[in-house]
């Protein structure tokens, strides 16, 4: 039997010798930055603050308590998600373009609700996943 190994090899996001890319570091940090945020509005939806616009004729209405709910349980998950990454952790990649991909349509969805919240989280999700997911040329080359 042979072990999983807990860091990503060289070429591959990094190792425990290497430093982080630039887009990492940039994905992680505005990670730790989305995750607060929307932990933050999952509390302001939890205590029904009269932030946010209701609206009655929007195909994805929830409860405003079950957007709390939602926000904050993604906003965890962004957070755990940006430590994993900033730690160059190997599963912090794969989980960081899942979760900000979810953050990404709940965020769609909220729109309604808080449009001057959502749409520049919207991008924020936008930017992350596109430096975890960008092609590395260096990497391909470093084998």
């Amino acid at each position: 039997m042979t072990a999983i190994p807990d860091r990503t090899p060289a070429g591959h996001g990094g190792s425990r010798g290497t430093k982080l890319d630039g887009a990492s570091q940039v994905a992680g940090s505005l990670m730790m930055l989305s995750g607060p945020l929307s932990i933050l509005v999952g509390a302001s939806g939890i205590a029904e603050d009269n932030l946010f616009a209701v609206s009655t004729r929007y195909a994805y209405r929830f409860d405003l308590t079950t957007w709390g709910v939602i926000h904050l349980v993604i906003g965890v998950a962004l957070v755990v998600a940006g430590l994993a990454i900033l730690m160059n952790r190997s599963w912090g990649r794969g989980a960081g373009v899942a979760v900000a991909g979810i953050s990404l349509i709940t965020q769609f969805m909220f729109v309604p609700y808080y449009p001057a919240w959502a749409i520049p989280v919207m991008v924020i999700d936008l930017i992350i996943i596109f430096s975890l997911t960008r092609f590395q040329v260096g990497a391909a080359d470093s084998r």
